[in-house]
């Protein structure tokens, strides 16, 4: 449980609190009218009726006749008792609610009486958390900056009561949020009693899949509470043995128990007579009732799905760990929905897929992170290759990885949401340009809550109104952004790499990185503007795995510039993620030493530059001379003297650009302005200041794969000679070789280089046909295999349930049929992933077949043989990669390799053979060689320079200066580079330098 100190009321990350509609609002004021009609209307009106008991001793109107005055009399006594049982009810239903105490004491005979005051309190305390939403002094309270101009307000802040405000606030609404289940507790226990209902799962129809959303939407008027349903039936045994894990994992005959007001002729009940099923049906909905009514007999304290919901992890000391707040339990998988309200997907989550590592899978920016960082340490390695000096070079294929690599690879493929880091990185670039352009400083932030269609910032203190498309979030510490598709921004980079004629909005937050989730947001917290030291307690492998996730995206991620991450007693095989970034250091004594002169030059380059902070200095004239993070991650822990002078430089660090996260197994660092605690559950927590996550992890092995992977490929890009530590020089052998001679004839043939054409398959049908076909793609191009989950992610990116991923594999393998040994030509392998049979071949296998058979194989020896191989495999090239591919689809092609490989390859193939025809003196076709090259080459400068020599070599002059002018078109206001630009000159004399071959 984390610790409380002197500064553990610094501001701490609360996440946004949801919305309100305006008919919550309509309601909570009907809610409001009608208690105080039935709590003080009420009398008032009987006692404008009359007295109940008529003067005089009880004994002289008791035995008097009962008249019609009598019976009104009696009426009125009846009318007061419900009055009197109904408002203790409402004492009872308030107290509890306001108490946090979880179901109230039962009001004697009141049944019905009680159940109305439940849900009328329940809405009103809906207004009471609306109204505080909008109270900006109620929500910014505990949440402001340490400010040396209010003595006051810090010093209020240094004590732990400092948040009681905020979090309070926040309390509001999850009490609400109780009451809401409590009443729906009630109605489901009531419910019971009398009888249960239950809904079947539908099959498909077409390529519609029933879910749970569209469930709760029929029958229950609002697909939002599908999480009562999967409350209901999380774990519960189905018909066919299975159990329900995920909200998007329903499959056609399951049973789902429906909460008591359901509603719609689909729906079963049980006790009762339901003639529309079978016998065997309802034997099933029978034994689903039975299995039901035992795990809700096996809770304790609470009953129905309102248990699930409101159990929570608690810490060591048996205190809750989330503090003063209300948190709905942790779904691992709450926001793997197939469709959204906006009818858009979530970024599907990590499921159960042995294999594949979780911690990975469910890190969405890390994975999109380490994923592009990977990509172009490839491409650079590839490039290195390709140019290396002759006889030290490794040909065109990395290493295959397998093991803990392979696994690694296939979680950052299905992981990895590049989208969400363009939005990321996009609005925060944006919202600095808006604020420059108004004349207004950067705010202060300390956390952003990223969820799947909104980012939110949480400021330390109020900053005005944000400017366009921002909005006001729900207090003025909190600036929202809806939706990812931002304008794109004037003067900058549009996103294709060409440059601008203004200078890039520089990164203002490059401190954020992600610590967890909770429900579906992300929350990300800005190391640099912290207010002191980050401690983080745990057991060291729970804590290194922190410290490492930290440290990787930190490494890669695409929302920051130039940044310094100091990696202290860890991380020195991380370096190759990003060797400008990282500099590992040994322990605590040697980084106290660069960070004593660092801070003292940080504070007087301030100071020079007349900026209140790095923050600021970002934005203003001084921007250019580069105000980069330094953030320091410790996992060697300092003893008592370091400590203190590792406070002492954290006290200003915030205004200088500089943050600290400390591992800590031992006691409390002091100077710590946030301190949390990772548990061995993957939970982050800080219970005191309201915060619990599900924590973003590396652990070890993934940590080890993840650097094996980018030390491969460093390795590889070396070249590597014989005293080269990397080894000698090897021509890494193709993925897949096919027989290329006429009997090697395969079954299914597609073409890839150049239009996508199939030969040897029927073609699927028109609505499928084009998933089927780029399925099919991404498995050529993979001949080791694809794990199903990195299929779904290319083909869904934004998420997908199993059981359409399922059924997906199930038809590209009916389509793809039996080979003629009656094997499937789809097949999984021992690790779980589809694999190709031989007889499915690409132009891309022939491709590279004939090419390792021409360079490693016959044409190595015979110059005849490897003249005609290169012959053929250049007469396979038509064009760029999957040319003419449909807009919406493939997207998949940027994250993979062989987009840098194939022009590559094709350029090696168009050289070689060239070289070939000019060693016989055949200049014409050596051109026509290079020509055909660069069809799929067409950006390779080698190829243009050889080509410029060929056509000089045949004398057409005007052919030469055609091309000159061609290359010198392609390359744009860039201009000619400088080895072709004195090739130029070689050639035709002056040409370069007086502009003839921009003109000609």
């Amino acid at each position: 449980m984390a610790r409380s100190s002197a500064r553990s009321a610094s501001p701490m990350p609360l996440p946004p609190r949801p919305r309100r509609t305006p008919g919550d609002v309509v309601k909570a004021l009907l809610a409001v009218v009608a208690l105080l009609a039935l709590v003080l209307g009420v009398p008032f009106g009987l006692i404008q009726v009359g007295r109940p008991v008529p003067d005089g001793p009880p004994g002289e109107w008791l035995g008097s006749a009962i008249d019609a005055e009598t019976l009104i009399r009696l009426l009125l006594l009846v009318v007061w008792i419900a009055w009197a049982q109904f408002t203790a009810c409402v004492l009872v239903e308030v107290k509890a609610a306001v108490s946090g105490v979880g179901l109230p004491a039962r009001v004697p005979g009141a049944g019905p009486s009680q159940l109305l005051a439940r849900q009328l309190v329940a809405a009103v305390l809906l207004l009471g958390a609306t109204a505080a939403s909008f109270t900006p002094g109620l929500s910014g309270f505990g949440q402001q900056a340490p400010d040396t101009h209010r003595p006051t307000v810090a010093a209020a802040q240094q004590t732990p009561g400092g948040l009681v405000g905020g979090q309070q606030q926040a309390a509001a609404d999850a009490l609400a949020r109780q009451a809401e289940q409590i009443a729906r507790q009630a109605d489901t226990g009531q419910a019971h009693q009398q009888g249960t209902k239950f809904y079947r799962i539908q099959p498909p129809e077409g390529r519609h899949h029933d879910s749970l959303w569209e469930i709760a939407q029929r029958h229950l008027d609002d697909g939002r509470r599908y999480k009562e349903i999967y409350a209901l039936n999380k774990d519960r045994v189905q018909p066919d043995g299975s159990r329900l894990s995920e909200a998007s994992l329903i499959r056609p005959g399951w049973i789902m128990e429906m909460p008591a007001d359901a509603h719609g002729g689909e729906l079963a009940e049980t006790p009762g007579s339901n003639p529309e099923l079978s016998k065997g049906q309802q034997r099933e909905l029978d034994a689903y009732a039975k299995d039901g009514q035992g795990a809700r007999d096996g809770q304790t304290g609470q009953g129905g799905h309102g248990a699930r919901e409101q159990q929570r992890p608690a810490g060591r000391d048996g205190d809750t760990a989330t503090g003063h707040f209300t948190v709905p339990a942790h779904h691992a998988h709450a926001a793997a929905e197939e469709t959204a309200p906006s009818g858009t997907a979530s970024p599907a989550p990590a499921s159960h897929t042995p294999g594949l590592p979780e911690a990975l899978l469910g890190a969405p920016l890390l994975a999109a992170g380490l994923l592009a960082a990977l990509g172009r340490r490839r491409r650079a390695a590839l490039w290195q290759a390709a140019t290396a000096v002759a006889g030290r070079r490794r040909g065109m294929e990395l290493p295959t990885p397998s093991g803990d690599e392979a696994d690694v690879q296939d979680a950052l493929f299905a992981g990895a949401d590049p989208g969400a880091v363009r939005f990321l990185d996009q609005a925060l670039r944006s919202l600095a340009r808006s604020l420059a352009a108004e004349g207004r400083p950067l705010p202060l932030v300390y956390a952003a809550w990223l969820g799947a269609d909104e980012l939110h910032l949480q400021l330390a203190e109020p900053a005005g109104p944000p400017p366009a498309p921002w909005t006001q979030g729900e207090g003025e510490t909190f600036w929202r952004l809806e939706g990812r598709e931002l304008p794109a921004p004037t003067g900058t980079t549009d996103g294709t790499g060409e440059p601008s004629d203004e200078e890039p909005q520089a990164a203002p937050y490059p401190g954020l990185v992600s610590l967890g989730a909770r429900d579906d947001a992300r929350l990300l917290l800005n190391l640099e503007a912290v207010p002191g030291l980050v401690s983080l307690s745990g057991a060291p492998a729970d804590r290194q795995a922190v410290l490492s996730s930290v440290a990787a995206e930190l490494a890669t991620n695409g929302w920051s510039d130039r940044m310094t991450v100091t990696l202290v007693g860890f991380g020195a095989d991380l370096v190759p993620l990003a060797p400008s970034r990282l500099r590992p250091l040994d322990d605590v004594a040697a980084l106290l030493d660069v960070m004593e002169a660092e801070t003292a030059s940080r504070r007087a380059g301030l100071g020079a530059a007349g900026a209140d902070s790095v923050l600021t200095g970002r934005t203003g004239p001084a921007r250019t001379a580069g105000w980069a993070a330094h953030l320091v991650l410790l996992a060697a822990e300092p003893d008592a003297g370091q400590a203190a002078r590792l406070a002492e430089l954290a006290r200003d660090a915030a205004r200088l650009g500089i943050g600290y996260l400390v591992g800590v197994g031992g006691d409390p660092l002091p100077g710590a302005a946030w301190e949390m605690e990772i548990t061995s559950e993957g939970r982050l927590l800080a219970p005191l200041l309201g915060l619990e996550l599900e924590a973003q992890l590396l652990p070890a092995p993934q940590h080890a794969a993840v650097a094996r992977l980018f030390a491969a490929a460093d390795a590889f890009g070396g070249g590597g000679g014989d005293d080269d530590p990397a080894g000698p020089a090897v021509a890494h052998r193709p993925p897949f070789l096919v027989d290329i001679s006429e009997q090697g004839r395969p079954s299914v043939y597609a073409r890839l280089v150049g239009r996508y054409e199939l030969m040897g398959l029927d073609a699927p049908d028109d609505e499928r046909g084009p998933l089927l076909r780029e399925a099919l793609a991404l498995l050529l191009l993979h001949r080791e295999g694809v794990h199903p989950r990195v299929l779904a992610s290319a083909l869904w990116p934004r998420g997908v349930g199993d059981d359409v991923r399922e059924a997906t594999v199930a038809r590209l393998r009916d389509w793809l049929g039996t080979g003629e040994d009656g094997a499937p030509r789809l097949r999984e392998d021992a690790t779980g992933r589809l694999v190709l049979d031989a007889s499915v071949v690409s132009d891309l296998d022939v491709l590279r077949s004939l090419y390792h058979e021409a360079t490693s194989g016959r044409g190595a020896d015979d110059r005849a043989v490897r003249g005609r191989l290169l012959t053929d495999a250049l007469g396979l090239v038509r064009g760029p990669l999957l040319a003419e591919r449909p807009a919406g689809r493939y997207g998949w092609l940027a994250h993979e390799i062989v987009d840098a490989q194939l022009p590559l390859l094709v350029a090696d193939i168009g050289l070689a053979l060239a070289a070939f025809h000019l060693e016989r003196g055949r200049a014409p076709k050596a051109a026509e060689a290079l020509e055909r090259a660069l069809v799929s080459a067409g950006t390779d400068e080698r190829l243009w320079n050889e080509l410029l020599r060929a056509v000089h070599a045949t004398g057409d002059e005007a052919r030469l200066r055609a091309l000159a002018a061609e290359f010198a078109r392609r390359s744009g206001a860039r201009g000619l580079p400088p080895r072709t630009a004195a090739l130029l000159d070689e050639l035709l004399p002056g040409a370069a330098a007086s502009g003839e071959a921009g003109t000609a």
